[in-house]
């Protein structure tokens, strides 16, 4: 049998390209299938209001090239009808590697959504609030990118030394937040020489990052530092960036003060005087470096300013062979108490003052389920701790007393930020609903 020239170019190129359009349109299918469910999942769950920083797609400019799905390290996006879509707006946490990844432009980063407002301070393009002489940057002000908040926090700390005033106080500068933003500032004071303080209310730096699960991506872009210059980073975890911080920290000397949480800021005179639980700081101009985590909400029960009481999970490892107590009903504490449950020796508790989990992750609540039915975990709703001492805790169960052997109480019932205290102070806030 003999093939005519044309026919033979038909078998040559054009059917290659037949099969390559069929593959192309097969997977498409089953990836916009995939993401779908997805998202059905989401919607079923009720997770569908992203924590913080997260994009928005305009459909009208969205070709559906799929490059934000590839960059996103949360697989929080996805395509549905050849349009980029939020997926899973539960695990979006802010990266923004979707923005600069998309073609066309056609995403931008916003916080809060027509449902759910977020209050962002109102500052100026110098990053100065209101309140002349206090500046804000990082997300607290509303960006949340790392390697922004890192050049946010140099340039504010420029602003606020070009516009430093004349004042008998101690410090120039007093810095509140040792995450990017906080340590972006503090170089940049170091590289200034001025007298700065950098105030921490964690044992470690980081910021939120600190609060990252282990392995989780943390980074996606390059940075530039004061002192240090541009590092070069692309796709970092929490381990990494954390160890790239405190070398930064040893190479430079940069001072911070742990463990000391800001409970009040004050103009008196000339000067602002921040206080903490350790003292008193005295300085010309502050900068606000903080997240939006805030800080932990506690229990404020006796017993719970004791060593044995802590507010994130870092490692489950740490608690093998130990009897642990997990406050909160959130996805969090699910998989806290989850992941120290599959620890050797561990007996855990998890502890939550409603009658159900009713606003977490299905695989997490499978995942409670069965290290409950494995004995591996036990389940108490409706309860509540009243007090902890030194080998136990005392809870209100079903409104009555109940006492558990205890070494650890793990508390994830969510953090509060300082809207009050700044508030109280003269700053102003604007409710955002989604606009950027």
């Amino acid at each position: 049998m003999q093939f005519s020239s044309d026919m033979l170019a038909w078998l040559i190129y054009g059917v290659p390209v037949v099969v390559v359009l069929f593959l192309y349109m097969r997977n498409y299918k089953a990836r916009t299938e995939v993401h779908q469910e997805l998202l059905l999942e989401s919607v079923a769950q009720g997770l569908t209001e992203p924590p913080s920083l997260h994009p928005v797609v305009d459909v009208g400019l969205c070709i559906g090239s799929g490059a934000c799905v590839k960059s996103c390290p949360e697989d929080a996006l996805g395509v549905i009808d050849g349009k980029a879509v939020l997926i899973g707006a539960a695990h979006c946490i802010g990266h923004g590697a979707c923005f600069p990844a998309c073609p066309v432009e056609a995403i931008k980063l916003v916080f809060g959504t027509e449902k759910r407002g977020i209050d962002i301070p109102v500052v100026k393009p110098n990053f100065e609030s209101n309140v002349p002489g206090i500046f804000i940057a990082g997300e607290l002000g509303g960006m949340g990118l790392i390697r922004k908040c890192a050049e946010q926090g140099r340039q504010a700390l420029a602003a606020a030394k070009a516009m430093m005033p004349a004042s008998s106080a101690e410090y120039d500068i007093v810095i509140v937040g040792a995450g990017p933003a906080g340590i972006g500032a503090g170089l940049g004071a170091l590289e200034a020489k001025l007298k700065y303080k950098i105030l921490e209310q964690e044992e470690s730096l980081g910021g939120a990052v600190y609060h990252y699960p282990r392995g989780k991506i943390a980074m996606t872009a390059p940075v530039t530092l004061p002192i240090i210059g541009k590092v070069k980073m692309t796709e970092v975890s929490k381990e990494e960036l954390l160890e790239f911080w405190n070398g930064v920290l040893e190479k430079t000397g940069l001072q911070i003060a742990f463990r000391e949480r800001m409970e009040s800021i004050e103009k008196v005179g000339d000067a602002f005087v921040v206080k903490t639980a350790e003292g008193s700081y005295n300085a010309k101009t502050v900068l606000l470096a903080i997240g939006r985590r805030g800080t932990p909400r506690k229990l404020n029960v006796p017993g719970e300013n004791t060593p044995k009481v802590v507010y994130r999970l870092i490692d489950p490892e740490q608690y093998k062979g130990q009897r642990v107590l997990v406050v909160g009903g959130g996805d969090s504490a699910l998989e806290a108490a989850v992941s120290i449950s599959q620890q050797k020796g561990s007996r855990v508790t998890i502890s939550y003052r409603s009658e159900s989990f009713s606003r977490v992750k299905e695989k997490n609540r499978v995942a409670l389920k069965t290290a409950e039915e494995t004995g591996r975990l036990r389940v108490l709703l409706q309860s509540s701790p009243t007090s902890i001492e030194t080998d136990k805790v005392n809870l209100k169960y079903k409104e009555e007393p109940v006492a558990i052997r205890n070494d650890i109480v793990i508390v994830c019932a969510g953090g509060e930020l300082p809207t009050p205290l700044l508030k109280k102070i003269g700053v102003m806030f604007e409710t955002h609903h989604g606009d950027a």
